[in-house]
């Protein structure tokens, strides 16, 4: 039940997100000194309450997984909205090494997985709360380093991205009878990519699968071309429709969404990195992908929709394609953190150097993501963008 409050309150507040009544007498129990609960069902309902009755909130507990809503999402949203900054808590259920350094990174302050210790929770939350003032002093926010878009390179998109929707306008109707025509299902859909800085958002594109794609993943992971070396050390249980992590919740934490349509995104062929997986996941040739979404595929026409991200401001002409979830949270070392310090693009310095010249592997791929990120300039964006048509007609099937 989510609290309301009327009026403007000066004693000091925690905050408790998304909590499950099961979990809840767990944290009734906690002696958190001085400072009144209150319970909220998201984290939009918080932001509302605090925002509008100014109030004094000393921390927050979340809930959720670190890449989830309620997670880094959360922090992001909170931040962008001038709220105060306050210690921040997970409850979680799936973390690694390389989840650690993300939540780090994007402002966690610390994380509690189940089960749940009493004692240490209720210490470890105290103490935060309680010298706050000198743990945030000394902690360094600059891990990524992201340089901001310059009025030129925004005003580009802004332009470029309006006129090309305006000019393709006829593909975009072609390509929609085409998919409906085809395979049942939504014609557009939205996942969730994290950008920059590690931004999620909503990542828009013509659907070029059919509904019930991911469901194969597992059956194909020896296709990887990312992982065909490491094919021999990988055992997949097909049978299972979620994979552990969303097992832990009873439904998919990943999913693609499109009118009604919802499908999951992450799968343990993605997650399972104990052998050394890759981050990346790709078929040569893919059977999941329809006829038509082969041709949009090959020509790029199915990133169309992603000039409506341009326009939003979740993303560039130029920059570092976003990454699915799945993908981010492996990406967190020094070595690759800097390709998150550039802007999220439609087109980008692998695609144009690499395209239709064979296969690619991680390591040079990443390698061009973090060149881009040292070298961004607005001039050097158009330089890709020229570059970029001759590729976009460089077949690929991958």
């Amino acid at each position: 039940m989510d609290t309301t409050i009327s009026t403007k309150i000066e004693n000091p507040k925690i905050a408790i997100v998304g909590l499950s009544e099961d979990i809840k007498p767990f944290f009734e129990q906690i002696n958190f000194q001085d400072l009144e609960i209150l319970y909220y069902g998201n984290g939009m309902k918080l932001i509302e309450d605090w925002s509008i009755n100014n109030l004094n909130i000393q921390a927050i507990i979340s809930h959720s997984e670190i890449m989830s809503a309620g997670g880094l999402s959360l922090i992001e949203t909170i931040r962008n909205r001038g709220l105060k900054a306050v210690p921040f808590f997970l409850i979680i259920n799936y973390f690694n090494a390389n989840l650690r350094l993300l939540a780090l990174s994007g402002g966690v302050t610390d994380v509690f997985k189940f089960p749940l210790d009493h004692q240490k929770i209720e210490k470890r939350l105290n103490f935060n709360i309680s010298n706050w003032g000198a743990l945030s002093a000394v902690v360094n926010n600059n891990i990524i380093r992201i340089k901001p878009i310059s009025l030129a390179k925004r005003i580009f998109d802004v332009f470029f991205a309006g006129l090309a929707i305006i000019i393709l306008s006829p593909i975009w109707i072609l390509v929609a009878i085409s998919i409906s025509v085809e395979s049942k299902g939504p014609i557009f859909y939205y996942s969730l990519r994290a950008g920059t800085g590690f931004k999620i958002f909503k990542f828009y594109k013509f659907r070029s699968m059919y509904v019930n794609a991911d469901a194969r993943i597992a059956e194909l992971k020896h296709l990887n071309q990312y992982d065909i070396d490491a094919q021999s050390n990988y055992s997949a249980n097909t049978e299972v429709s979620l994979c552990q992590n969303c097992s832990d919740f009873g439904k998919c934490q990943y999913p693609l969404y499109a009118d009604g349509e919802q499908w999951c995104e992450k799968d343990n062929a993605f997650r399972e990195n104990k052998l050394g997986k890759s981050a990346f996941f790709k078929i040569i040739n893919d059977p999941r992908i329809t006829k038509v979404g082969n041709f949009i595929r090959n020509s790029s026409i199915d990133e169309l929709p992603q000039l409506w991200n341009v326009i939003k401001g979740d993303m560039s002409i130029v920059g570092n394609r976003p990454l699915p979830l799945y993908e981010a949270e492996k990406l967190t070392t020094d070595k690759y953190v800097l390709r998150f310090a550039a802007p999220a693009g439609i087109t980008g310095l692998w695609q144009v150097e690499k395209r239709g010249k064979g296969n690619m592997s991680e390591e040079e791929r990443l390698l061009l993501d973090n060149t881009y990120a040292k070298n961004q300039s607005f001039t050097n964006d158009l330089r890709l963008i020229l570059k970029t048509v001759p590729a976009l007609f460089q077949k690929e099937n991958v």
